[in-house]
């Protein structure tokens, strides 16, 4: 999820600019809303190069299953930027995700969920957007997807089946904080975006509203209110909590982007906006097929280890045998989770049992964690678990067979021992997360089709020179 703070006004708002923004100015009221309606947006996170790039200037690349994919330069620069936008094209990009260029967007930009957004708060973010953040004259790279996801005129297709077209309404039935909740969440917030399953031609799953889906390498989990799978153990003082703070002890902690969208996002909006979201997203009842009762994800597991299984070994000889992943924990591990995975008494490092990324339904979050680590930024402090994968700052890296080993025990001593992890499974999440057979696809289906047209064409050239052959009764 991501955020900022919006009026979702009931009167629509005329869109008076057609020029660029550099010919009218903007109230500070309007600006500041605005920057709030940005920051639920989680704007910032995306559009931002976190090794240290400019505020809005792009570069961030983000793993997709289709490839990877440059977010852009929406400073208001005329040149690389937004800067030349009119305020209709502005709204085509947000909510339609097309440029000013008349281009087709990819939807790693949440235009189907910033669809909903009024026309009132469109002009706030176009105020804020055009007169409240420094324009940066740097190009952004570009993305260069493989055919034939590069030809952006696909999309055309894709949003005539799958992006909304309708701005939010009111639900008479409903409470004005739930309306409140749900334009946020299904909206600016774009939860959804990575809770809910994708299909086989990455759209959302509606059917399946945030039941749980793949986001690169890390795993979003059900949120809805089904108490074995979901978060329907939690009050709403938890769920509050959590989304301010990116964690709940003994239950879960915010990793990858969900804790950019808490350090971005939504720990700056206001409690009665958090308030309001909690409220919409616990009402939302799982579709999903599944065991009904039983342990929830937050609490599998108990305090134990298996260190009396190679005390007294050294560690090339510890890692033989059954015990690797215990030993890997010992060296890597315990050292700030504790020897018993019991954590730190002030939750900083948490528990690793009663814990949702060991207990999941999945194992992808366990994997993640230990390749991409956990970095947060809140009110409260730094959050920081450094990564055993293969990056600059990972001062022990892990390879695949070493993950596997450590996330299997991790799994059977404190969460879901169901699972099961393979190096395999380790080298996808390396990778960023699984791909999809859509490019695949596409491309069977354009060669079928050119098929199609070199075979009609065949028949119609056959079928003219049919007719113009002069019969041997007429000669």
């Amino acid at each position: 999820m991501k955020t900022v703070k919006s009026l979702a006004l009931a009167a629509p708002l005329a869109f008076v600019a057609l020029a660029p923004a550099a010919a009218q100015e903007f109230s500070r009221e309007l600006i500041e809303k605005g920057r709030y309606l940005a920051t639920a947006s989680d704007c910032v996170a995306c559009h931002t190069n976190h090794d240290g790039g400019k505020p809005m200037a792009g570069g961030l690349s983000m793993a997709s299953p289709v490839g990877t994919i440059m977010s852009t330069n929406i400073t208001p620069s005329k040149e690389f930027g937004i800067g030349s936008y009119s305020e209709a094209q502005f709204a085509d990009a947000v909510r339609k995700g097309v440029r000013g260029d008349g281009a087709n967007l990819y939807p790693a930009m949440p235009y189907v969920s910033y669809s909903n957004m009024t026309d009132e708060d469109i002009h706030a973010l176009y105020a804020y957007f055009m007169q409240g953040v420094e324009p940066v004259d740097e190009k952004a790279p570009e993305t260069k997807l493989p055919f034939p996801m590069n030809i952006r005129a696909s999309m055309i297709g894709w949003n005539m089946l799958f992006r909304p077209n309708e701005t939010h309404k009111d639900d008479p039935t409903q409470s004005v904080e739930w309306n409140r909740g749900k334009y946020l969440a299904e909206g600016a917030a774009h939860c959804s975006t990575c809770h809910t399953p994708r299909g086989i031609f990455m759209q959302e799953q509606k059917s399946l509203n945030l039941t749980g889906g793949q986001v690169g390498p890390w795993y979003a989990p059900d949120i809805t209110n089904d108490k074995v799978h979901g978060i329907g153990t939690w009050s709403q003082e938890d769920l509050v909590t959590y989304l301010k703070t990116g964690k709940l002890d003994n239950k879960a902690q915010a990793a990858g982007s969900m804790a950019e969208a808490i350090s971005y996002s939504l720990q700056h909006l206001t409690d009665s906006d958090l308030n309001a979201i909690a409220t919409y997203v616990r009402s939302v009842s799982s579709a999903k097929a599944g065991e009904t009762t039983g342990a929830t994800r937050f609490d599998k597991g108990t305090a134990s280890n298996d260190m009396a299984a190679f005390r007294g070994r050294d560690y090339a000889d510890g890692l033989k045998g059954d015990h690797a992943g215990a030993q890997i924990f010992a060296a890597n591990c315990a050292s700030c989770h504790g020897y018993n995975a019991q954590g730190t008494k002030d939750g900083y490092y948490p528990s690793l049992f009663h814990n949702a990324a060991t207990a999941g339904d999945n194992s992808i979050n366990v994997i993640s964690a230990i390749l991409n680590g956990v970095d947060r930024h809140t009110e409260a402090g730094h959050v920081f678990m450094p990564p055993f994968g293969d990056q600059v700052n990972a001062v022990v890296q892990l390879n695949n067979v070493e993950v596997a080993s450590l996330s299997n025990y991790l799994l059977a001593r404190y969460g879901n021992d169901k699972l099961k992890v393979t190096p395999e499974d380790v080298q996808v999440i390396r990778e960023g997360g699984p791909k999809s057979n859509m490019i695949q696809l596409a491309r069977i289906g354009l060669a079928g089709g050119a098929a199609a047209v070199v075979f009609l064409l065949a028949g119609f050239i056959w079928y003219r020179a049919r007719r113009k052959k002069p019969s041997v009764l007429s000669a």
